[in-house]
């Protein structure tokens, strides 16, 4: 179990066993790690990739700079970073072997068109290894968080507006996207792994606070209510407070296919 402050990284530990062994990077693999934030993901699989390469791509400039910067501090000579939207980027097509993404891939303004560059940018029967969301009832951190921010002061849904991290939570949903970009053997693998939200109640609140869907809810209540969604938000968050730190339970999809 982690300790210590988090960050999204930290956050998602717990992952990072059950993705490298759905990565099974090869020794000489090209890997393209799409919406790769600080770059942990891409790092990982340049270890793996000893006589590859690794690119990672994120739409977030003082990310990829951080990225780089962590690299190379750790001696990483065969990675590489660039600020791209894997929806528009010009990828040299058929260069890599193996596309992956860890929660990197539910925000494309068209999916299709996203999926479809990214297909052309693996050789044939490359392979493509994302985890996903399953859905919002699924995920107690989410469930928690709506309640708890809503409360008696406003209406359930707190996201409102904007990209929806659930967008491939549906396995049809995604078979039909994934398809009709050009790739086949289309899996689904259900993971239940918690997620950590700090060492404790304080460093969690703050963690939830630089939410999107935080910030755009409390936005919209008066001071007053707005300190009594963070309390009951204080108070959802001490409940699963325990001597390893704040978990949330969470439940998600590895997707595996091949390019056609």
């Amino acid at each position: 179990m982690t300790a210590g402050p988090v960050d999204y990284d930290a956050e998602l530990t717990r992952y990072s066993a059950v993705l490298r062994g759905a990565w099974a990077v090869q020794p000489h693999d090209r890997v393209l790690d799409i919406g790769c934030g600080t770059g942990q993901t891409t790092r990982e699989a340049a270890r793996m990739a000893q006589a590859g390469t690794a690119l990672g791509v994120d739409s977030s400039a003082p990310a990829i700079e951080r990225a780089r910067k962590l690299a190379q501090a750790e001696g990483l000579r065969n990675v590489t970073f660039e600020p791209a939207d894997a929806q528009t980027h010009s990828f040299a097509q058929g260069c890599f072997d193996l596309a992956i993404s860890r929660f990197g891939t539910m925000f494309f303004d068209d999916p299709v068109v996203a999926f479809g560059n990214i297909a052309r940018a693996l050789r044939p029967a490359g392979r493509l290894v994302m985890v996903v969301w399953q859905a919002h009832d699924r995920n107690e951190w989410d469930v928690a968080i709506h309640q708890a921010l809503a409360g008696p002061d406003g209406p359930l849904e707190v996201a409102g507006e904007g990209p929806d991290p659930f967008s491939l939570a549906d396995p049809a949903t995604v078979e039909g996207i994934l398809r009709a970009a050009g790739f086949a053997d289309i899996g689904l693998t259900d993971v239940d792994e918690p997620i950590y939200y700090g060492p404790d109640t304080a460093a969690a609140l703050d963690w939830v606070r630089r939410f999107a869907c935080t910030n755009e809810f409390l936005k919209r209540l008066d001071p007053n209510a707005a300190a009594r969604a963070l309390a009951r938000l204080r108070d959802a968050l001490a409940a699963r407070m325990s001597d390893k730190g704040v978990w949330f339970n969470s439940r998600a999809w590895i997707v595996t296919a091949h390019r056609r």
